[in-house]
């Protein structure tokens, strides 16, 4: 239970409407949008709730209407707030007296002045009355009186607007006293509330200034020259008027403290009012000060009214060299060209994160997977314990987990008992793009000699090409080890004959260690020739440790992989913000505007 005793004091006379407000239902303190609650108003002289009273009392939620107030209702009423785990309490004081004898005035008074000479409005007290009747969609109207006689609208210098009463040329007359009422029908009884307004007319007044210069213009200086603009703003006034005139460049203040920088001169006719002067003086132009708006504000309690001139350097006495121009433009085409070559990759990517709308949706085209992974197998020449955990642990935790691909990777994802050429055909076919990892001996070791070698070679011929009488044998488990260099041979064939001959399919070689010219030489020719066409994605060249942002994996993966550490730091093989990564998905199918995109947040750090 929370406890919350405020007081509030409310004036009345007898015969008023006098309204009692809670503010407990507020979002301050708890949110009476959506949490239940209910109000009880208590009579703290008598302890008992107030009820409606027909033609004297009307409870309504968080207000207490009393329709016609006497003195006896003088007194503390004390609101009690309950939620379903709080209690609120507020009390407010009642004070009821009566009229001083001989004055149409209210015992309690507000005070506003008037400006002796000019316009002005004076403001009815009782707008939390008006406010609340119009929630209620309840009508209301509003008379004024001056002193105990009633102001009717639109006689001579007074006009009813709204909740304000407007004066035309206040004189010294128009001091006094003035009482606004305001008259509703609530709960079946008509009804009326009233307050005084304690009103001097005062002889210094200061109106809206007004901006003479500068006028929303076009100034041209030469460069480097001394250059002077004043900012003359007259303000109709008695006396000094009460007003600071500053010029603002770029959203900031110019401040001087030069003795000639603002003056002050008056003006008696037609219109009484003094001038103000301030200069902006710059000593010397440079390149920066140009195409600049140079903005005049006075400000003041009657508006904030501005000017502005805009600097521009004057027209050149001669054209600027046409080879400048041109060696401009050359030197701007060279540079794109090298940040377009240096982070092509980088470009690529964060333009297909921002405008995914520009790319058609892969997921209707047929295909199952993103990429088919072909590496060397078990007991087949060129196997790695190496390239083996990159194809079934690296490659999935990264693109697959963090970046949200499907990839087909052969020793994971193959059937039993499928056959080697039916599963390699149908796996590429449903695959976009095809990963080929290598190391220097992929290609270079001798397969060794066995009747499983011979068996194969039934199956593969020298060429490369596959015998179609022989496919019937080898109706064996494509994911056990009986025929492990076919498998990796008809990959390789497949891939470099849709790749090179047919266009299909997108061959992307990982090259896991480096290779040097001499290695190189032993790799199948067409394995050359596509490295030397579209080039390789290098393992070997990511360094081990890097410092990465949180990119495509998400928020709890990061924490996991903190260890407790207050600057994050992981392995650049896991990072899909690190080079060979960013090459990586470059190389891969690009979603369209119907896809999710996992890796939106990894290229947030490109």
């Amino acid at each position: 239970t929370i406890l919350r005793k405020t007081f509030g004091d409310i004036f009345s006379v007898p015969g008023d409407v006098a309204m009692l407000n809670s503010s407990l239902v507020s979002p301050k303190l708890f949110n009476f949008t959506h949490v239940p609650y209910n109000i009880s108003w208590y009579n703290l002289k008598t302890g008992q709730e107030l009820n409606n009273e027909t033609g004297r009392l009307l409870v309504h939620r968080e207000n207490v209407w009393f329709l016609n107030v006497t003195l006896a209702d003088t007194g503390e009423y004390e609101t009690i707030l309950r939620t379903p785990s709080h209690c609120y309490r507020q009390v407010t004081n009642l004070t009821v007296e009566e009229p001083d004898a001989g004055e149409c005035a209210r015992p309690r008074r507000a005070k506003q002045n008037m400006t002796s000479g000019v316009t002005n409005k004076l403001s009815c007290p009782l707008m939390d009355y008006i406010e609340k009747l119009n929630s209620y969609d309840i009508r209301s109207s509003i008379t004024w009186h001056k002193g105990c006689q009633r102001i009717e609208d639109g006689t001579g210098m007074f006009t009813y607007l709204e909740n304000y009463l407007k004066i035309d040329r206040v004189t010294s007359e128009n001091s006094g006293t003035y009482t606004c009422t305001v008259t509703f029908t609530l709960g079946g009884v008509s009804g009326s509330v009233s307050e005084t307004i304690d009103t001097m007319v005062i002889g210094r007044y200061s109106l809206v200034p007004q901006v003479r210069e500068p006028a929303s213009e076009i100034i041209k200086a030469p460069m480097g020259s001394n250059f002077t603009k004043q900012c003359l703003v007259f303000v109709p006034s008695v006396g000094e008027p009460e007003v600071d005139v500053f010029w603002v460049v770029r959203g900031r203040l110019i401040s001087s403290h030069l003795p000639s920088d603002r003056t002050l001169r008056w003006e008696d006719s037609p219109i009484k009012g003094a001038w103000l002067e301030r200069l902006l003086i710059i000593s010397e132009l440079k390149t920066e000060d140009y195409y600049l708006n140079y903005t005049c504000r006075a400000f003041s309690a009657r508006g904030n009214p501005m000017g502005y001139f805009t600097l521009l350097p004057t027209d050149p006495n001669v054209m600027v060299p046409i080879a400048s121009t041109l060696c401009s433009l050359a030197l701007l085409f060279i540079i794109g060209v090298i940040i377009l070559y240096s982070f092509k990759v980088d470009i690529v990517l964060w333009f297909r994160m921002s405008f995914p709308v520009f790319y058609t949706d892969k997921d209707s085209d047929g295909k199952l997977y993103d990429a088919y992974v072909a590496y060397p197998q078990k007991s087949a020449f060129g196997f790695s314990k190496d390239v083996e955990m990159f194809a079934l642990h690296t490659l999935p935790e990264v693109l697959e987990k963090a970046c949200g691909y499907k990839l087909f990777i052969v020793g994971r994802d193959c059937l039993p008992g499928e056959a080697i050429v039916d599963s390699v055909e149908e796996n590429i076919q449903a695959s976009r793009r095809m990963f080929l990892l290598y190391t220097a001996s992929t290609f270079t070791r001798k397969r060794p000699t066995s009747s499983t070698s011979s068996n194969n070679n039934n199956i593969i011929m020298s060429d490369g090409s596959v015998d179609s009488d022989n496919t019937d044998s080898q109706r064996v488990n494509s994911c056990e080890v009986e025929y492990p260099d076919a498998r990796q041979q008809l990959e390789r064939v497949a891939a470099m004959h849709r790749a090179l001959l047919e266009g299909t399919l997108k061959v992307i070689l990982v090259e896991l260690e480096e290779i040097s010219p001499s290695q190189l030489e032993q790799f199948p020719e067409s394995v050359r020739h596509l490295r030397k066409r579209q080039g390789a994605v290098c393992w070997w060249k990511n360094k081990k440790k890097t410092h990465v942002w949180r990119t495509c994996i998400k928020k709890g993966e990061d924490e996991e992989k903190e260890k407790g550490e207050q600057n994050m730091e992981l392995s650049a093989s896991l990072s899909p913000s690190s080079r060979f990564w960013k090459e990586m998905r470059y190389h891969m199918p690009v979603r369209g505007k119907r896809a999710a995109y996992p890796e939106k947040t990894a290229l947030l750090n490109l």
